[in-house]
This record gives C-alpha cells, sequence and structure tokens, in this order.
C-alpha cells in the first residue's frame, strides 16, 4: 500500500489565531510560464511577488494620535486576502507635523511600530507582502480630511480639531492655496532633522516586518516641494538647480537605504509632471523626471512608481485614459535606452489603455494593473 495523503489543515505562521496556511499564495498562476506578465511572478532584491498586482497607499483618515487601529487591520487585510501580491500602508507621516491631517498614520515614534505589526502580519498570512509609504506632507499638512473637506468647502485644520496651522512647514514660505496654513522655511538644520526622521521610520518599518518601503516624492507633498521650482526658492544647496531641489530627495534615500537590509527592495513614487507646462514659468515636467529616473539605480533605488500632478492649484491635467501609462511609458523607454536596471510602476485613474497592453511585454510599461480600480498601481515586467 502507499503513503496515506496528508490530510491536515496545517495553520498559518505569525498570528495568533488559526487561518489556514495559504500554499500556494493566493493570486500565484496556474502555470507562470504562459501566463499574462500581470500574472507572473517578479522578484525585486529579496523580495518574490507572486503576480504583478499592487494594492496602492490610500489615504483613509482614520488613525489615532499616528497609530493604527482595527479599521486598517480590516482594511488592508482584505486586500491580502484578493491575492495582490503586495499591499501598501497609506502614506505615513515621518514627523507628527508631517501628517496631511490629524488622522493620518505615522512612525515618528516607537508605540507606532506594534499596530503595523498586527497587519504585517496578517498579509503574511495570506501569502502576501506588505509595504509602507514613507511621507511629509510639507506645506500641505493640517488639513482636514477628505469628506470634512467636500462637505464644509473648509481646508485647515486648526488647533481645535488637532491641526497645527502654525507649526506646517516647507521648503520655502508658500501656501499651496488661501486656505492652507502659510508654511514656515525649513532651515538646513531642520531639513538635517528631517532626513534622519525618514531613516528612524523606515528602521522602525523594518522592525515592523515590512517588505518594501517607498518613499513618498509625490503629489505636491514635501519632496515635491523642494523638486518644484514654483514652490522650491531657496538660494542655499537645497534651492536653484536641478542638483540642488533634488539634493533633500537624494539625501533622503540614502540615509533610508542605509537602515533598511540589502534584501529590502526601496520604491520611489514621483509626479512626473506638475501639469504647470501652460503657465510661462519653469515648473518640473517629464524631462526632469526623466533626467532623475537615471540617476535612480545609482541610488539603489529599485521602482519607480510615476504617478502626476497635486503641486499646484492652477495644474491642467490632461487627462485621457491612459495619461498616467504614458508618463510612466516614456520614463521607462528613456531607462532601458541607457541599459539601466530601474523597473517603473504606473498608478492612478489614467492607466487604461483598452486592454491592449496590460499584462503584455510590448506596452508602455509591459506591467498589470492593480486592486483597488481607484488608485492602482502596476509593476513592470522586468
Amino acid at each position: 500500500m502507499g503513503a496515506s495523503p496528508d490530510l491536515s489543515n496545517p495553520g498559518a505562521e505569525g498570528v495568533p489565531f488559526f487561518t489556514p496556511a495559504q500554499n500556494p499564495p493566493a493570486g500565484t498562476a496556474l502555470d507562470a510560464s504562459t501566463a499574462p506578465t500581470l500574472f507572473r511572478p517578479l522578484r525585486i532584491r529579496g523580495v518574490t511577488l507572486q503576480n504583478r498586482f499592487v494594492v496602492s497607499p490610500m489615504c483613509t483618515y482614520s488613525a489615532r494620535d499616528g497609530h493604527a487601529t482595527d479599521f486598517h487591520l480590516v482594511h488592508l487585510g482584505q486586500f491580502a486576502l484578493s491575492g495582490a501580491a503586495l499591499t501598501f500602508v497609506e502614506a505615513t507621516a515621518v514627523e507628527a507635523r508631517g501628517r496631511i491631517s490629524p488622522n493620518c498614520l505615522g512612525l515618528w515614534q516607537d508605540s507606532q511600530v506594534a499596530p503595523l505589526r498586527r497587519i504585517v502580519d496578517f498579509v503574511h498570512s495570506q501569502g502576501g507582502k506588505a509595504g509602507i509609504q514613507l511621507a511629509h506632507a510639507g506645506r500641505k499638512a493640517s488639513t482636514l480630511a477628505r469628506w470634512v473637506i467636500d462637505g464644509t468647502g473648509a481646508n485647515l485644520a486648526e488647533e481645535a480639531v488637532g491641526g497645527w496651522p502654525d507649526d506646517v512647514v516647507a521648503p520655502s514660505a508658500i501656501p499651496f492655496a488661501g486656505d492652507y496654513a502659510t508654511p514656515k522655511a525649513l532651515t538646513v538644520e531642520d531639513i538635517k532633522k528631517l532626513v534622519q526622521g525618514f531613516a528612524d521610520a523606515a528602521r522602525r518599518a523594518v522592525e515592523a516586518g515590512f517588505d518594501v518601503i517607498e518613499i513618498h516624492g509625490a503629489h505636491g507633498y514635501l519632496i515635491t516641494q523642494f523638486l518644484s521650482s514654483l514652490t522650491n526658492k531657496r538660494t542655499d544647496d537645497y534651492g536653484g538647480s536641478f542638483e540642488n531641489r533634488t539634493r533633500f530627495l537624494r539625501e533622503v534615500v540614502a540615509a533610508v537605504r542605509a537602515v533598511i537590509p540589502e534584501s529590502t527592495p526601496l520604491w520611489l513614487r514621483i509626479s512626473a509632471t506638475e501639469w504647470m507646462e501652460y503657465a510661462d514659468k519653469e515648473s518640473w515636467n517629464i524631462d526632469d523626471s526623466i533626467r532623475l529616473a537615471k540617476i535612480l539605480p545609482g541610488l539603489a533605488i529599485d521602482v519607480l512608481d510615476v504617478s502626476s500632478g497635486g503641486n499646484n492649484n492652477d495644474q491642467k491635467i490632461k487627462v485621457h485614459t491612459h495619461y498616467q501609462s504614458d508618463l510612466a511609458g516614456q520614463i521607462r523607454e528613456a531607462v532601458r535606452a541607457e541599459g539601466l536596471d530601474l523597473k517603473i510602476a504606473a498608478v492612478g485613474q489614467g492607466w487604461r489603455r483598452a486592454g491592449e497592453w496590460a499584462g503584455h511585454p510590448g506596452g508602455p510599461c509591459a506591467c498589470g494593473q492593480a486592486v483597488p480600480q481607484r488608485s492602482p498601481v502596476c509593476a513592470e515586467g522586468g
């Protein structure tokens, strides 16, 4: 007689409750060799994703003093159950005044690690990988939750509702709009402390068990504000030339890379353009993003996550069904033309291309697309 089959139902490791071990993980192709690119595994440093579906970081305005709650566990856990290979936690501030709103997540103190660890452990129990986006809102900080803004028309979070309107900072003292706080211009000492703040948050992210770390350099938040000549009027080493305006970003990347394991992928999200080309002013555009992309492999960035806009209230976005993926495609082609090792991701509502490229190597990103539809991201085919 042959050996009896194994009829056990083993539990997943790393969680204090029973849930069946996922072997293979949900979202694994039956035959990766014949599957569309979207469903093929992708290895980035020491992390293997079973497919190219990635859940983007999306703000939920549901934290308590920067701490994740049961809401975040359930909210993000559902995506892990969906079979997405990588689930990102929303923009997580590296200091308290770097939050977009009083109800945004943070990782500026050790007590914020354990609640995030619960999320990571659950994602891992379902066979997925967990990522976190480290951020600082700069001049767009101390605002209200999105639905409060939509319901009232107000933007600024005053002290009465937990805001810090008198302690908002930016490269230069230029407000985003009339109903936002006027920021204080950062001193060089302040900048050095912020670089260390990103590094400290990254160290805590590793302690929480995250597989992937992303630096948020898009959507008009602090790093974008340094990159753009419209919001960076500094005359020191952090303003003026392209090299100077990218200095803060480069220092943040170096500081983060130095404190995370060599095996941990490091992503960077940028806005490829400010959508201010129509104005007779110098602004950050696709040519700048291509120039930046070419230096990222030397900084040990593994994935460039391409979005756009958000830095200027007067932006004019040329919306069509694939406006975001077109930007990502231009960067990808420029990087590949020079033989550089940098994967490209596309994000947002402008990724659809009538099905002719999603999951096929010939498309602008050679990538698949992710859930949820509101703000997906796709990882390049490699």
